[in-house]
């Protein structure tokens, strides 16, 4: 399955039915009188926030959904039936904006949620309806009124616990897949990861969801590379987890690098609880190793944990980590990170005599 995170639809309303226009003429019936129904109700266009969705694939093969028209009333006093409804199946996460893809209609955040896009027609009334004691053979009726039409856009924002940020081949996805059972593509070249990737990963018995997007690269928040659009997809996690590879020559730059796109993106990323992790730990000697996890540290304000998906150092560490985060925020609604800022060095008696 392909992974679609915006789409373009045309949706419509179903008309209200016509009133009719009838007399009662029956054998032996001297004063029969107007019986003609009201028109049916037009159907009405929903969406719907469904599970087992990821990606609004189905809207690029199917752009247009139209309701029903409602049924025309008849005689004997018989209402039309309403309108045929239709419901647009959208994951869980996805936002309704109108065609300028900037007024947010509605926001489905929650699985079973429904919204009315657009309202069918009213149906109309039947002669009957306008009998009156000056006027007891109305022979008019209204037709139905006429449904609503609109374009609007969906974009799909991932529901994820914590997210996965860092350059390309900071080892995102290998993280993902060690401790998750997703299977993203894994490669040595960068922007292996061309969309969002979700996985359920659990620790200590309680289970989190994780979310990997595309590395983000210098200036992609001007477009280079695959850009910062996926970024979209982290702006609902609790925590996020900024990777940076061992492989870097200057870990420091690297972690700016990203923070800065975060910075330039917005969306709130930047205030978001971040740890950071220094991966593919394997390939380093001991002194190496010091060195980037000091010149880390000196970056970004905390001690960054030392993992390697591959041999698994420091996997459970950083998810314990994450999960403390997560709990804290669901439990209080507030988010709270470990105490691993790097300590401020206070004079001592010997620095303070001399």
């Amino acid at each position: 399955m392909k992974f679609l995170d915006e789409a373009k639809v045309y949706i419509r309303s179903g008309d209200g039915g016509a009133g009719a226009v009838s007399f009662r003429r029956e054998k032996f019936v001297e004063f029969g009188g107007p019986d003609g129904g009201d028109g049916g109700r037009g159907g009405d266009v929903w969406v719907e926030a469904v599970n087992g969705l990821n990606t609004l694939i189905d809207f690029r093969f199917q752009q247009h959904f139209k309701a029903h028209t409602g049924i025309h009333g008849m005689g004997r006093n018989r209402t039309g039936a309403n309108g045929g409804e239709v419901t647009l199946k959208v994951p869980v996460g996805t936002q309704i904006f109108e065609e300028d893809n900037e007024t947010l209609i509605t926001d489905l955040t929650r699985e079973g949620q429904r919204f009315r896009l657009a309202k069918g027609g009213n149906g109309g009334f039947g002669n009957s309806h306008f009998k009156t004691a000056t006027n007891q053979a109305p022979n008019w009726a209204n037709p139905g009124l006429e449904g609503e039409e609109k374009t609007v856009w969906l974009r799909l924002k991932l529901i994820a616990d914590a997210g996965l940020v860092g350059l390309p081949n900071a080892g995102k996805s290998t993280f993902l897949a060690s401790v998750t059972r997703a299977r993203p593509k894994i490669a040595n070249y960068p922007f292996t990861t061309l969309h969002p990737n979700l996985g359920v990963a659990t620790i200590d018995g309680r289970e989190f969801v994780l979310a990997d997007i595309p590395g983000l690269i210098e200036g992609a928040h001007e477009g280079v590379g695959i850009g910062d659009r996926f970024l979209g997809h982290v702006e609902r996690t609790r925590v996020l987890l900024h990777l940076v590879s061992s492989m870097e020559e200057n870990v420091g730059k690297s972690y700016k690098t990203v923070k800065t796109e975060l910075e330039a993106y917005g969306g709130g990323l930047i205030d978001k609880p971040v740890i950071v992790a220094l991966s593919q730990i394997d390939i380093l000697d001991e002194t190496e190793l010091k060195k980037k996890a000091k010149e880390l540290e000196k970056a970004s304000g905390q001690k960054p944990f030392l993992i390697s998906a591959i041999t698994g150092k420091g996997m459970t560490e950083v998810l314990r980590a994450l999960r403390d985060v997560i709990v804290k925020a669901s439990g209080t609604g507030e988010t709270a990170l470990p105490d691993r800022s790097t300590p401020v060095k206070e004079d001592s008696d010997e620095d303070a005599d001399e």
